[in-house]
């Protein structure tokens, strides 16, 4: 945070510890209870920290939020943590706040996203994340993205687009999220999209962190170079 005041750019944080997310061994790398949560998202909003009261950074940080609502299996306990984190996060400064709402593959149909988004808090939120981690090209991105919007009353958004060079691997997509191959990077961090609602292009997901020990790759969140250079290498841009 420090660093970016200084040189006056926008830190992307990305709070990812919700109860009750992901399946199997990724299960270990959540918090266990409501109380370890608030505990902890109060924890990583105090560490955001305040400006320096001598001079404006001109520094932002939005803050990604992720906590993807599946049906049953603690949804209304994880809403309510949601919507508080919103709220806890928006009370530091210069701090924008954006509730995942997944990728155009994951859930075709924006509609369903409405209800879970509005007990969540996108309502207090500054938008939406879109394609975080994800593969989905631009265009399918910011049309879902616009789509969601109008059912949401005008709410902006931002999209991941670390890896959407190539767009997704082919096939289906429980063998294409894992360390796909041939892909690229996409789109390079911005805030000029041309886009009213889109506020921003940023690379969520660190270009080079192995998604899973799938296809060769290391542990989870542990940084590939082989991977990165591929996806470097195969860049457009």
């Amino acid at each position: 945070m420090r660093g970016a005041a200084e040189d006056g750019r926008t830190l992307v944080l990305v709070a990812y510890n919700i109860p009750h997310r992901d399946c199997g061994p990724a299960l270990r790398r959540r918090a266990p209870t409501p109380h370890t949560y608030r505990r902890w998202i109060g924890s990583f909003a105090d560490s955001i920290g305040t400006p320096c009261p001598h001079r404006d950074p001109g520094a932002g940080r939005r803050t990604a939020h992720r906590g993807r609502l599946h049906p049953g299996r603690g949804a209304d306990e994880r809403t309510a943590l949601l919507s508080e984190a919103v709220d806890r996060l928006k009370r530091q400064p210069k701090t924008k706040v954006y509730l995942d709402a997944g990728n155009p593959a994951w859930i075709d149909d924006p509609g369903k996203l409405v209800e879970p988004l509005k007990r969540a808090g996108v309502d207090r939120a500054d938008g939406i994340s879109l394609n975080v981690s994800n593969f989905q090209k631009d265009d399918a991105v910011k049309a879902f993205g616009n789509q969601l919007s109008g059912l949401l009353g005008g709410t902006h958004f931002v999209i991941d687009s670390s890896r959407s060079g190539n767009g997704p691997l082919s096939g289906s997509r429980a063998d294409a999220w894992c360390n796909p191959a041939g892909r690229a990077l996409g789109t390079p961090p911005t805030d000029r999209t041309g886009d009213p609602l889109l506020d921003a292009f940023l690379w969520i997901k660190r270009p080079g962190e192995s998604d899973g020990e799938c296809r060769g790759g290391p542990a989870a969140g542990t940084w590939w170079p082989d991977y990165a250079l591929g996806l470097a290498r195969r860049a457009k841009a």
